[in-house]
């Protein structure tokens, strides 16, 4: 993939997301919400950051599988049930990011949501990636 991020100068400056990504390739993966499951089907973790970085390790597992790499990644949301929680741990979960996925940010949104499937899931993220 080919993959311009644009950070216009006219927005505040992005801080572990791009604004916008412009992304050409011949491929689209669409990656299915992934929350903080291990290979049993059952939620990992106790804390948010824990189940960040299950959620993320599956993400990318999946990615993997399509034959992706991190840095094709497009666009990711981020669904969390405490977005207080999140911003309160953002520095932890963005140094998860830059490990499990590099500086290559797509574009990103976090959203609160009341629960998720899992009950005890606290966060869950899905995107898409385009593929050379």
């Amino acid at each position: 993939m080919t993959a311009e991020r644009v950070n216009p100068p006219e927005l505040s400056p992005p801080t572990g997301f791009s604004h916008a990504v412009v992304a050409a390739g011949t491929r689209v993966v669409f990656l299915a919400g992934q929350t903080a499951l291990d290979s049993d089907g059952k939620v990992t973790g106790d804390t948010l950051p824990a189940q960040f970085e299950q959620a993320l390790t599956n993400l990318l597992t999946a990615l993997r599988a399509a034959g992706g790499t991190p840095a094709d990644l497009a666009r990711v949301t981020v669904y969390a049930t405490d977005v207080a929680a999140y911003r309160t741990h953002a520095a932890e979960i963005g140094r998860t990011w830059r490990e499990l996925a590099g500086r290559d940010y797509p574009a990103m949104a976090v959203v609160e949501v009341v629960r998720l499937w899992d009950e005890r899931a606290l966060v869950e993220l899905d995107g898409f990636a385009v593929l050379p």
